[in-house]
C-alpha cells in the first residue's frame, strides 16, 4: 500500500512539474501578443519610453485609422484572402487525393515515390526559391497572384498527414464498398473525405497560417504594392530611419485576427485531426 502511495506521489509529482513546464512555455508564448496588442494602443512616445510603459494611459484608436490610410489594407485582404482560400483549396484537393493513393492503392513503386514526396521535407524550403522563381519568370508570372498560389498547391507534409488518417481507417469499409461495386475515386469522394474531416480541417489550418503568414516568396516575386499580401505589406510601415511602433502594431493587429478566429472557431477538430493521424 505505501508502495503504490509513493508511486502515486511520483506521479503526481511529474504531473504537476509538466503542467508548470507547459504553462511557462505558453506564457513564454503569450507574451508578445499580448505586447503587440497593447503597443497598438500607445503614443510613440509610450512605446519607446525607458522604463517601458505596460498600459496606455489613454488608449489611441486612432492608430488604426492611421495603418488603414498608409497602406491600401482591403487590397492587401484581398490578396492575402484569394492566395489563401486558392492555396487551401488545391491542398486539401491533390495532397487528400495523394495521400490517398499511398495509402490504400497498392501500386508498383508505391513507396519508393512516398520516401521520394517526404524527401522534400528533408530540404530546406529556401533551397527552392531559386528554381521556383525562374519557373514563374519562364512562364511570365512574376508580380501576380499566380505566381503566390502555384507553388503552394501542394505539400509532401500535407500528403504525409492526410496519408497517416486514412491509413487509420478500417480496411472493411473499402472492402464493403468494392463489394458495392465502387471504384477507387467514389471510395476516395463518398466515403474516405468525410471520415477524413478532422485530418482535412487540420491541414486547412496548417495551410492558412502557412499562407497568411507567408513574406519571403511574396516579397521576392511580386513587388506591385496592388498584388502584395498583408505579411508583405506591413514591412511598408517601417520607416528608414525611424519606425511608428504603435501604427505598426496596430497594423499587425488587424492582419493577424482573423487566424485568432479561425483557431478558436476550429481548435477542437484541429486537435482531433492532429492526434488521430498521430495515432497511427
Amino acid at each position: 500500500m505505501n508502495a503504490e502511495i509513493r508511486t502515486n506521489r511520483r506521479r503526481g509529482s511529474g504531473h504537476a512539474l509538466v503542467h508548470v513546464a507547459l504553462g511557462l512555455g505558453a506564457l513564454a508564448m503569450l507574451v508578445p501578443f499580448v505586447w503587440m496588442v497593447l503597443t497598438a494602443f500607445m503614443t510613440m512616445g509610450e512605446s519607446t519610453q525607458v522604463p517601458p510603459v505596460l498600459f496606455p494611459k489613454n488608449p489611441q484608436w486612432k492608430n488604426f485609422h492611421d495603418a488603414t490610410a498608409l497602406l491600401p489594407f482591403m487590397t492587401f485582404y484581398f490578396n492575402t484572402i484569394v492566395t489563401t482560400v486558392a492555396k487551401t483549396a488545391g491542398q486539401l484537393l491533390l495532397c487528400s487525393m495523394a495521400a490517398y493513393a499511398f495509402a490504400r492503392i497498392d501500386f508498383p513503386g508505391r513507396n519508393v515515390l512516398f520516401v521520394m514526396a517526404l524527401s522534400v521535407l528533408m530540404v530546406p524550403g529556401q533551397v527552392f526559391i531559386i528554381p521556383q522563381y525562374m519557373l514563374m519568370k519562364h512562364f511570365g508570372w512574376l508580380n501576380s497572384l499566380t505566381a503566390l498560389i502555384v507553388p503552394g498547391l501542394f505539400s509532401a507534409f500535407g500528403t504525409f498527414l492526410l496519408r497517416q488518417f486514412f491509413m487509420s481507417l478500417p480496411k472493411e469499409l473499402e472492402e464493403a464498398a468494392k463489394i458495392d461495386g465502387c471504384n477507387h475515386f467514389r471510395i476516395y469522394w463518398q466515403i474516405m473525405l468525410p471520415l477524413a474531416k478532422n485530418g482535412l480541417i487540420a491541414l486547412a489550418i496548417f495551410v492558412i497560417l502557412w499562407s497568411w503568414n507567408d513574406f519571403l516568396w511574396p516579397m521576392i516575386v511580386n513587388n506591385s504594392p496592388d498584388k502584395l499580401p498583408l505579411s508583405v505589406g506591413l514591412s511598408l510601415l517601417r520607416g528608414e530611419h525611424t519606425t511608428n511602433y504603435p501604427v505598426l502594431m496596430a497594423g499587425t493587429l488587424l492582419a493577424v485576427w482573423p487566424m485568432l478566429v479561425i483557431f478558436l472557431i476550429f481548435q477542437r477538430s484541429f486537435i482531433q485531426g492532429i492526434a488521430l493521424t498521430g495515432s497511427k
